[in-house]
């Protein structure tokens, strides 16, 4: 069933995720940004692909794709935080472009065991910790 839309017929990043979210790479089909909560370690891929909203949205080729960069944004917090688990979700209720989030978790984070929306208030990066942030995934893509 497909949609009609007065939306562009372009890849444009929601304003919400540009505003909570810093670019970290580029990958296959997703642009891969670093959350603006240091909280946890949390990483969102938004998939290139104009007016997407569902994972139905995508053919069978990107799907494939989306799933291939989950898994690199999924190994590349395994390995750079070795978390107790990783939460993987496309929720996408308040920003509907279709995004998805890898989040690490620690059984000693805030909202540990609870999912993270909502439950402590988003501590922004300091322009430090972001820095540092940025470098160490960026550097953690290279290996």
């Amino acid at each position: 069933m497909s949609r009609k839309s007065t939306r562009p017929d372009r890849f444009e990043l929601h304003p919400q995720l540009a505003a909570d979210t810093h670019p970290l790479a580029s990958f296959a089909l997703c642009e891969l940004r670093l959350m603006d909560d240091a909280n946890y370690p949390w990483l969102v891929l938004v998939p290139r692909v104009a007016n997407a909203r569902e994972l139905t949205d995508l053919d069978s080729g990107q799907r494939h794709a989306l799933a291939d960069d989950v898994d690199r944004a999924s190994r590349l917090l395994l390995d750079a935080f070795q978390p107790f688990k990783l939460n993987v979700a496309a929720i996408g209720n308040v920003v509907p472009q279709l995004h998805v989030h890898v989040i690490a978790r620690f059984e000693s984070d805030p909202a540990w065991p609870a999912p993270v929306w909502g439950r402590v208030t988003a501590q922004s990066y300091s322009p430090e910790m972001l820095v540092e942030r940025v470098n160490l995934l960026r550097e953690s893509l290279l290996t």
